[in-house]
């Protein structure tokens, strides 16, 4: 599923796209679930409305149009959101695409092979966006913020996270990578935190994401399922700077040590044995 990383590199791909001040000529919408079930509503809702802003909170891209309302997208699992002439060959899992003018020629596609992805208009996003946690990336997300978050929950320290109502964009990726730059296993209690534990988790969390963001994201294969950009945008290279995800066996950067791969909350975990001692 695309993470923070991913979601950010989507955005600035569009904004540098100039998306921000285009018209939608039209909407045409292939999957009605992607755009809340009634495509014939939704289309004649946007059609003409422009795209006046575009930005990030948590994993979710919002569009301010021109009407007030709100565009709010989720990539999901398999979903990939980008610019391209009309004219351009379709792949067959575009699920919406929104014609453009302003100047015509076009079109904003939402590519989404296992359909799971929303891109829902709405007039006021605050109830959806006001469930988020913390914004990892905010200049007031720090320590503070994280010891607020965890000295009161009993809950493991990397299902706790993966938690979007406690920080916003993080997913299996980041959470394996944050707790290992930490040395945090992710099996411990959050209420079991050190300060100074908690202090080096909040400088953790954004160095990884920031990392992610300079690297174009992360991609880890080409298949439906994976996030990739198309053929025409940037490349994803932050799997090649992973320290512990997915690298089962090979050895941790940081001690030598073999990379295991446990399950944690039903997920997937990779950690260091040395470097992250677990809970006793």
């Amino acid at each position: 599923m695309p993470e923070l990383p991913e979601v950010h590199t989507v955005l600035e791909d569009l904004r540098r796209a100039g998306l921000p001040g285009r018209r939608i000529g039209d909407a045409l919408v292939e999957w009605p679930r992607t755009v809340g079930g009634d495509a014939e509503a939704f289309r004649t809702a946007v059609r003409g409305d422009r795209i006046d802003d575009l930005r990030r909170r948590g994993k979710y891209l919002v569009f301010t149009l021109e009407s007030g309302r709100s565009l709010l997208t989720h990539l999901r699992m398999s979903g990939r959101l980008y610019l391209q002439p009309e004219s351009a060959p379709r792949t067959g899992y575009e699920r919406v695409r929104l014609t453009l003018v302003d100047p015509a020629g076009d079109e904003l596609r939402f590519h989404d092979p296992r359909k799971f992805g929303r891109m829902l208009l709405v007039d006021d996003p605050s109830p959806i966006l006001e469930r988020l946690g913390a914004e990892p990336l905010s200049p007031t997300f720090g320590t503070e913020v994280l010891t607020a978050e965890l000295q009161r929950r009993r809950r493991q320290i990397k299902p706790l996270l993966l938690d979007q109502t406690v920080v916003a964009g993080l997913g299996n990726i980041y959470v394996d990578e944050a707790l290992w730059e930490a040395r945090i296993h992710p099996e411990r209690p959050a209420n079991s935190l050190t300060d100074a534990e908690t202090a080096d988790l909040a400088v953790a969390i954004p160095t990884v994401l920031r990392r992610g963001i300079e690297n174009l994201g992360t991609s880890l294969g080409t298949g439906t399922s994976n996030f990739v950009f198309p053929e025409s945008g940037p490349r994803a290279r932050n799997q090649e700077e992973l320290r512990v995800f997915r690298r089962t066996g090979a050895p941790c950067p940081r001690c030598g040590t073999p990379i295991r791969r446990i399950i944690v909350g039903q997920r997937s975990s990779h950690v260091c044995p040395a470097c992250q001692t677990p809970p006793r």
